[in-house]
């Protein structure tokens, strides 16, 4: 064993006791450990790690911790070029797609709403969000910090609040998401696109007061439900705009 210290930046003190935050601090460590399990031992995932430092110099995931080390570990710079120095992630992903776990539901249908390719289903277990994240290059959002220690995953999030729509404002800040605002929109319910469809083709199906009042539909042909700009479309374009998120109008639902 022997001691080397360490000091986490900016969100990455989330995961830490309080005696740990946003200061360094002596550990002590058994010889033959890399930088990534001393990290992910004392509660950070490496999804979240975008830079090490070590003894001011950048390090991979790899590095062996040596004694007296000091390290600096520093959250991912989704929105800034820090090269030339290791990068510890593979670069953003170009196109912002998510899939999320089982607590995210109402965040789910949210980012759907907002337009983004967004995978969620109930039943998914851990191992299958791995794998799904890690296969298409989806970004995995979730509240179980232990998932995102998992080795093939390599785009994560772990979502700090729980109220789904503060946790909507936290993910829109934290992938810069009001700069890449899809044109498309999804289907609330199974992250389909809705196309239009004329209003005589499904008129039997509407609410009498909704034949009435409106003229404009949409069809997700995924899971065959309709659409329209009705009250519950209004309710969400004020939260969208009390949140600073741009206003969704894809001249959709």
């Amino acid at each position: 064993m022997f001691q080397i210290f360490l000091r986490f930046y900016e969100e990455l003190n989330d995961f830490l006791p309080e005696k740990w935050k946003k200061k360094e601090f002596s550990h002590f460590v058994a010889g033959g450990r890399s930088v990534k399990a001393v990290i992910e031992s004392l509660g950070v995932p490496h999804t979240e790690v975008d830079l090490i430092l070590v003894n001011h110099e950048s390090v991979d995931f790899s590095y062996g911790v040596q004694p007296d080390d000091h390290i600096s570990v520093y959250p991912v710079f989704e929105a800034f070029d820090i090269q030339p120095i290791t990068r510890l992630r593979p670069k953003p992903l170009r196109e912002t797609r998510f899939i999320l776990d089982v607590h995210l539901g109402k965040l789910a249908i949210y980012l759907r709403f907002s337009g983004f390719d967004t995978l969620y289903q109930s039943d998914y277990n851990d191992k299958t969000l791995a794998q799904i994240s890690a296969q298409d290059h989806r970004i995995l959002l979730t509240r179980d910090r232990e998932l995102l220690k998992r080795r093939m995953i390599t785009h994560g999030y772990y979502v700090r609040a729980t109220h789904p729509k503060r946790q909507l404002r936290e993910v829109f800040a934290r992938f810069h998401l009001s700069l890449s605002v899809p044109l498309v929109p999804r289907c609330t319910r199974c992250n389909g696109i809705p196309e239009p469809v004329s209003k005589a083709e499904i008129f039997d199906r509407l609410p009498p007061l909704t034949q009435q009042h409106f003229d404009e539909f949409f069809h997700c042909e995924v899971c065959d439900v309709l659409y329209w700009k009705g009250s519950h479309y209004q309710r969400m374009q004020v939260f969208l705009q009390a949140a600073s998120i741009p206003e969704i109008d894809h001249d959709s639902f």
